[in-house]
Parts: structure tokens; sequence; C-alpha cells
């Protein structure tokens, strides 16, 4: 399955070459995400006591207990917050619905991360667009994929290096 983010950034670039409205895919993006954090937001306030009573949940209680505090102290800002972050943005509604926080506030703050993020991540695919066809005509398609090899090995390698050197829980 492809990540929400590489899908999107992916669009972009779709759109970048003409394959796909811009505007449109911008907009099915925002109406996806905020839709869909809907959906887990109310999955959440139904489900979610009989969720977290699982054995699964129960093993990772602290830190959905700090989660849910922090939803409940900060609010929507979390919700907007969470959106940035991949693991936060899958968990974070229905962790809102399970402290109860109250819909329309969730959905202002939902929809506001939702057109941050959509606009974004298209954004961010339909320049990166542009971009490959700056570099591909300036040094070559070989060039330009030799450069973006780099690029992506370079990440790769900045990735596993960061995640080696977070302290694991024994």
């Amino acid at each position: 399955m492809v990540p929400a983010e590489t899908a999107v950034v992916l669009g972009g670039v779709a759109a970048e070459q003409g394959r796909v409205s811009v505007w449109l895919l911008g907009a099915l993006v925002v109406a996806a995400a905020v839709l869909g954090d809907s959906v887990g937001y109310e999955v959440g306030r139904h489900a979610g006591p009989r969720l977290l009573a699982s054995r699964i949940a129960r093993r990772h209680q602290e830190g959905i207990d700090r989660a849910t505090d922090t939803l409940a102290r900060k609010g929507g800002p979390a919700v907007l917050l969470a959106r940035l972050t991949a693991f936060l943005r899958a968990v974070t509604p229905a962790l809102a619905g399970v402290a109860g926080m109250r819909y329309r506030a969730f959905l202002a703050w939902n929809a506001v991360g939702g057109l941050l993020w959509g606009v974004g991540a298209v954004l961010i695919g339909y320049l990166a667009g542009a971009s490959w066809e700056s570099v591909a005509n300036t040094v070559g398609t070989t060039g330009a994929v030799v450069v973006a090899a780099v690029v992506v090995v370079g990440l790769l390698v900045w990735r596993v290096r960061r995640h080696r050197s977070t302290p694991t829980a024994a």
C-alpha cells in the first residue's frame, strides 16, 4: 500500500504534467482527508472504548493515555499539528472521539489541517514535477535520474541512521 503523502505528491507531479487538474486533485485530497478523519472520529467515539480494551492497545496504554490527555488539554491545535505526522494523523481522529472532543471543534481544526496538508502535498508534487523537467533539460534525463537516485539514497541513509540512533524501549 502506498502512503498517502506519496500518492498525493505523485498526483501533484501528474497534475504538473497536465494529466489531471491540480484544482480537482487538491479539492479531492482535502475532501478525502477531512472525511476520512471524520470517519475515524466516529469510530473512536462509538467503538473506541472496546478497541482500547484490546490486548494490543493495553500494551500501548501509556502512550494512548498521553495522547488522549494532550487532546483533552490542547484540543483543536493538537488535531491540527497531528496532521503533520503520519502516525499521529492516523490515530488522532479516533482518540479525539474517545476523548469526547466536541465534533464541531474537531471538524473545524481537522478541516484546517486537511486543507493545509492536502494543498501543501499537492503543491510539493506539482513543484517537484516542474523541477524535474528543469533538471532534465539542464543535465539530461540520465543526469536527472542520477541526481534523483543520489537524493533518495541520501534520504534513506539519513532515515536509517536516525532510526538506529533512537533509543528503543526494552
